[in-house]
């Protein structure tokens, strides 16, 4: 069974998380016909239970050669933010190898260029989104706090240099004025930074999903269905896709047919793009996280540590607890010790007192989509003119979404695009 119509305007984006979402409603408001596809409803992946916070001011690779004095120590660090399965090594190896490269001096400052280059629009493009479905109270924009426990300011002093050589609007606060911004916090904290232009969402699910309520309702279309395979016949593309028994009489695979494709899937592109002939090392940063219930501890804005390297933003639920990385693949189950690790840091810093329950407090586990040089890919595929690459987006992925959007929107319409996409090109991989 096949569906045969190929309107000239017709575009099928693959993958129903943020970037998916937010590229759909770009090319939705460029006048196209738009249809979603997933194997599961939206917003399920990593754009379910991520930290909430809009990053902009990460324009810094995390493939720093300043990192490398810190490995050992937070490999063997049980409440440590970094984590490799043993079994997982091997296959990973390539994956760090290209990272440790990437580390050289001009490939560093180059990938930050590019980085920035998609940071410094990237509120501005979710503006007309947000307000066009009406969900400001899910997005706010208060900054957020970078907090350190060295009584030296001198660790400090030289980030907040980093920060703001770069361009970043960042202010270096003494305990005191922390403590102003965020009074539960406790005095093991000596000195902070605050990022005056970051914002966070309340709740990154509800965001998303009243995204794609507000695309439906304008016409959108979706299909829940196991993609296996974006090809591209002549002047047209095919999404081959296995639909759910409940909908067929069976799982017969089924071939839509659009004028252009996306691949937004995150961390499951690499097939779909391999399929194609193209070559990405692309891996999973599996994230976890831990919520605190409501009331427990009261946080205006999101509240990052420099030396533990988590994040705890408040939430509509409660407080999140974020931050950990574990290399372990797609299909290794979730390690709820990692979740449950991040309590006894937010313990150490906020006060009153955290409860210390871990295994009773809700926890999630979610795939970050990673490349070795911490840029997506974003652009037209080099062989294949009529399908587009909106994938490996990291830590970034909540952040960088609506600028994705509105680049593959330009690209597709024929637009001057407004963020040079060399970057971000699929070629630098091959």
């Amino acid at each position: 069974m096949s569906n045969s119509s190929t309107p000239a305007n017709s575009v099928a984006v693959v993958g129903a998380g943020i970037v998916g979402i937010c590229t759909a409603l770009y090319l939705q408001r460029s006048g196209l016909s738009v249809t979603i596809y997933d194997k599961q409803e939206c917003a399920q992946g990593a754009s379910k239970g991520n930290a909430g916070h809009f990053a902009t001011e990460q324009v810094f690779p995390l493939a720093d050669m300043n990192l490398l004095p810190q490995v050992p120590k937070m490999l063997l660090d049980p409440l440590g933010p970094f984590r490799i399965k043993m079994g997982y090594l091997f296959q990973a190896i390539p994956w760090f190898s290209r990272f440790l490269v990437n580390m050289l001096p001009s490939r560093f400052n180059n990938n930050k260029a590019a980085l920035k280059a998609l940071n410094t629009p990237a509120m501005e493009a979710y503006q007309p989104l947000i307000k066009a479905a009406g969900l400001d109270t899910l997005f706010t924009k208060n900054g957020s706090l970078l907090v350190s426990e060295r009584p030296e300011r001198a660790a400090l002093q030289k980030v907040y240099n980093s920060f703001k050589s770069n361009g970043v609007a960042v202010e270096l606060l003494s305990q005191s004025e922390v403590r102003h911004i965020a009074p539960n916090l406790n005095d093991k904290v000596q000195c902070g930074l605050f990022f005056k232009d970051v914002g966070h969402t309340v709740e990154p699910e509800l965001l998303a999903k009243g995204l794609f309520d507000f695309f439906i309702e304008q016409g959108g279309k979706f299909v829940k269905g196991q993609v296996s395979a974006v090809t591209q016949v002549d002047n047209t593309t095919c999404i081959n896709a296995e639909l759910p028994s409940s909908e067929l009489p069976s799982s017969e695979l089924q071939t839509f047919v659009h004028k252009h494709a996306v691949i937004a899937c995150g961390a499951w592109s690499k097939p779909l793009v391999a399929q194609l002939g193209y070559k990405v090392p692309l891996d999973t940063e599996r994230g976890y996280h831990l919520m605190l219930p409501n009331n427990a501890n009261d946080l205006p804005i999101p509240v990052a540590s420099l030396e533990r390297k988590f994040i705890m933003t408040p939430m509509q639920q409660g407080l999140r607890l974020a931050g950990t990385v574990e290399f372990a693949g797609l299909d290794a189950p979730a390690d709820a010790a990692r979740a449950h690790a991040l309590l006894p840091h937010a313990r150490s810093l906020l006060t009153p007192a955290v409860p210390d329950n871990a295994s009773e407090l809700p926890n999630w586990m979610g795939f970050r989509p990673s490349l070795p040089d911490s840029l997506p890919v974003i652009g037209r595929a080099p062989v294949h003119n009529q399908i587009y690459f909106a994938f490996g987006h990291q830590h970034l992925g909540l952040t960088q979404a609506a600028i994705t959007g509105k680049l593959i929107s330009e690209l597709i319409t024929e637009v001057p695009v407004s963020v040079n996409l060399s970057p971000y090109c699929i070629s630098r991989f091959q």
